[in-house]
């Protein structure tokens, strides 16, 4: 499989069409419906083909309300539809970022914007009236866990305009296993270990697929102290219509973060 995901892309040219269609049948009762749950839907492509646009467009029109999950800062670009959406049916984004450590970031997720061009993207939405939140997931043992780590990401998120922020534990399917195993031997290998420990080696058979109970039940429980330190709810508020559609305006510099990456929660 390699870098495939990443490097091998199928645009389905005519989604928005089809999906039109979908929201016109009779039975359609306008559920919220959730866009970037299995690949993101602004990944650089997208500036060629406008298909999530033109996707939250058609949505616009049924006025039915949708969640978008995105790394992408490309998603600034759709702030005009995002607010026609949200003033029709209800709008709202989550952010993906889980870690302010450029070392991680650069590692594990090439290709992808910088924290901190996430977070300005975060307050560009925010200052146009779209209700924003983080997806702080999946949380890497040893990698971005740290009580230090969290809580930098945390206090970013609602520095920056955040209204909610979920988060869940790493957890490794077998299409992405030896990829992310690999990945870690390479750039992190005293961490590698203590995945395989769990996971299995790469190349051999799964272990597990996910995290331990005690490890997510613990990071969990520290999250939500977080959580109501810095006054972010768990899932976006119901859908609200948006009263302002004021464009938002890049925020100053941000600040550097040093976050440290030492183990602080038992795997």
């Amino acid at each position: 499989m390699g870098d495939d995901f990443s490097s091998q892309l199928f645009a389905k040219t005519n989604v928005a069409e089809v999906l039109r269609g979908e929201l016109a049948r009779p039975a359609w009762r306008r559920e919220t419906v959730a866009i970037g749950t299995s690949t993101d839907p602004y990944q650089p492509i997208e500036g060629r083909y406008r298909l999530t646009r033109r996707c939250l467009e058609a949505l616009a029109a049924a006025r039915t309300p949708a969640n978008v999950t995105t790394k992408g800062t490309l998603v600034v670009r759709d702030v005009d539809v995002l607010q026609e959406l949200g003033r029709v049916a209800g709008a709202g984004v989550n952010v993906s970022l889980v870690t302010l450590d450029e070392g991680v970031w650069r590692a594990l997720e090439p290709g992808t914007p910088p924290p901190a061009h996430r977070l300005r993207a975060l307050r560009r939405l925010v200052g146009a009236g779209v209700p924003c939140g983080i997806a702080l997931a999946p949380v890497l043992p040893g990698l971005t866990d740290s009580p230090a780590a969290l809580e930098a990401l945390v206090r970013a998120a609602a520095d920056h305009g955040a209204e909610w922020l979920w988060a869940g534990a790493i957890h490794l399917e077998p299409a992405v296993r030896d990829y992310f195993l690999n990945c870690l031997e390479r750039h992190f290998p005293a961490a590698a270990a203590r995945y395989e420990r769990v996971f299995g080696a790469a190349g051999g058979p799964a272990a597990a697929r996910y995290a331990p109970k005690r490890y997510a039940d613990v990071l969990q429980s520290h999250i939500a102290e977080l959580k109501t330190r810095y006054d972010l709810a768990e899932r976006r508020r119901p859908a609200r219509v948006l009263e302002s559609s004021v464009p938002g305006t890049p925020s100053a510099a941000l600040p550097s973060v040093k976050v440290p990456r030492q183990m602080a929660l038992p795997l």
